[in-house]
């Protein structure tokens, strides 16, 4: 590629990385500052910069004063409504009262490429720290490195070797969920998950486990949902042809609203003839029919949490856990007498 080229179009970070003789990556480091760029290196890049006519907004304004006062904020589309708008609101409502904006990089799948590709978009924004708020099922190299150079806290539970979870023990919330149940004299109690690739699904299964083996029941099988009501609703549908079922634990109110409504078009009433609870507790909840028992998550103030974590730059000590809650509403009761 030549000079007149590169000025047909907007300079890249791959353009200095080039006239620089360096990785985009060091371009990236450089820009941001990071103390693992030593000075020759970074007078090169400088020297690119001006020489290929970059101008990278955040980043470059922030070279003087080593900040961009920006947050990036990581988010998955089929995460949940509920769940990205609160994130959202929390992490913008503390970032905003610290004089700090947020940049937010949405990913469309659990795929190791979109994660890469979305940090990358981030960091070369120059951000001061990063919230990811959806699960790392494979932890790159890449995603290393730039976890490793900026600040980042993860808010479902897993982590690069750099940051620091902020959240709920999700175990507990499936122990807690399925404990109501047992304790409303429910012999057995059915499970709608979450999908697998998602470490809170699994840590809800496996607290859903513990609890029957503790209580000497022998789990059924799970019934897989993808957090969506419709996933919800098809899982319903297969509850609702096995009778002995009295009870089911769904690990989210959005598929147990799926539930609740398969079980009604097939004739079983909700908490009559079936005992429903899940995880999340968001504000619908209070207000489906019957109103729903949910194990209660704040993800506006998780979102908030995580910028307040990120400014104290304090990276020692005990990660901080959220010990769940139980709002106990209308969908669960007794099961019918025998």
């Amino acid at each position: 590629m030549n000079e007149d080229t590169v000025r047909q179009r907007q300079p890249s970070m791959a353009d200095v990385a080039r006239i620089a003789g360096v990785s985009a990556q060091t371009v990236s480091r450089a820009l941001r500052g990071s103390p693992n760029v030593n000075p020759e290196t970074r007078r090169r890049v400088l020297a690119a910069v001006e020489q290929a006519g970059y101008r990278f907004n955040s980043a470059a304004r922030a070279l003087s004063s080593g900040r961009s006062h920006t947050i990036g904020l990581v988010l998955l589309a089929s995460g949940g409504y509920y769940s990205r708008s609160a994130v959202t609101a929390g992490v913008e409502s503390a970032a905003g009262a610290a004089g700090y904006a947020v940049s937010i990089a949405t990913i469309s799948a659990l795929d190791v490429g979109l994660m890469e590709g979305a940090l990358a978009r981030l960091a070369d924004q120059g951000v001061d720290g990063l919230v990811i708020a959806v699960p790392l099922i494979s932890v790159t190299k890449k995603m290393e490195d730039i976890t490793g150079d900026i600040p980042t806290v993860t808010l479902d539970g897993s982590r690069t070797a750099g940051a620091r979870v902020l959240g709920i023990d999700q175990m507990e919330a499936g122990r807690i969920a399925t404990q109501h149940l047992l304790d409303l004299g429910h012999r057995q109690v059915w499970h709608v998950s979450g999908p697998d690739e998602w470490i809170e699904a699994r840590q809800r299964r496996q607290g859903w486990r513990d609890c029957l083996e503790a209580a000497g029941i022998e789990a059924p099988p799970p019934l897989e949902g993808d957090w969506s009501p419709g996933s919800g609703y098809r899982q319903g549908q297969i509850i609702a042809m096995i009778p002995e079922v009295t009870a089911v634990f769904v690990a989210s109110d959005e598929m147990a609203f799926g539930v609740i409504r398969a079980l009604r078009e097939r004739g079983r009433s909700v908490p009559e003839d079936v005992s429903i609870v899940s995880v999340d507790d968001i504000a619908l909840a209070a207000f489906c029919a019957p109103p729903l028992t949910a194990v209660r998550q704040d993800f506006f103030a998780y979102g908030a949490a995580a910028v307040t974590l990120l400014l104290q730059g304090d990276t020692e000590g005990e990660e901080p856990v959220s010990t769940p809650t139980l709002s106990v509403r209308s969908s669960t009761a007794p099961p019918r007498p025998q």
